[in-house]
């Protein structure tokens, strides 16, 4: 865990805000539950995640998804004036003063030219996959192994073991040169 956690304060701190073409989308982590899925589940995790497209992930967990918490951090993790791709999710009403916002109706079609969020569902896809191999994640570690993924995926053009070695070397020893 301790990794994770310099993972997680790496990413923190090289945040930069996202532009351009930006995907918005909330999803839902946890096990197999009987009963409703999605925005109905319970004791599921709530994740919110900001893709730029050929660029950068930004994901983190929320208490929920109701407006004033997704565009808090919309507005404070995007450059004002790009273009947003959403579903219809009601809480992205207000998203159009920030910029140009294009919404996909998933009960029609997943994507129509440009306009989707396929590419944000690929890392949600991605991140639900290697969460699976761990066989259970305690809900207070989601945020952690949500950075991890997140990390990952920012960096995956690049020798990410190097990567890692400096940001974990920085923090449990110092340099010989």
């Amino acid at each position: 865990m301790s990794f994770r956690e310099r993972i997680a304060r790496y990413s923190v701190e090289n945040f930069r805000k996202l532009s351009g073409e930006l995907e918005i989308d909330e999803t839902y982590f946890g096990g197999k539950r009987k009963g409703p899925r999605g925005r109905g589940a319970r004791n599921k995790v709530v994740v919110f995640g900001i893709l730029e497209r050929n660029g950068k992930v930004y994901t983190t967990t929320v208490p929920d998804v109701t407006a004033p918490t997704l565009m808090a951090e919309i507005e404070a993790k995007t450059e004002k004036g790009s273009v947003y791709y959403t579903d219809c999710f009601k809480s992205y009403k207000s998203l159009k003063q920030y910029g140009k916002h294009c919404k996909i109706n998933k009960e029609k079609a997943f994507a129509k030219g440009r306009n989707h969020v396929n590419g944000l569902e690929g890392f949600w896809s991605f991140a639900k996959e290697r969460f699976h191999k761990y066989h259970g994640i305690k809900k207070q570690n989601y945020p952690l192994y949500l950075k991890e993924m997140e990390f990952r995926f920012n960096n995956r053009n690049t020798n990410i073991f190097n990567k890692l070695i400096t940001i974990i070397y920085t923090k449990f020893g110092t340099k010989n040169t």
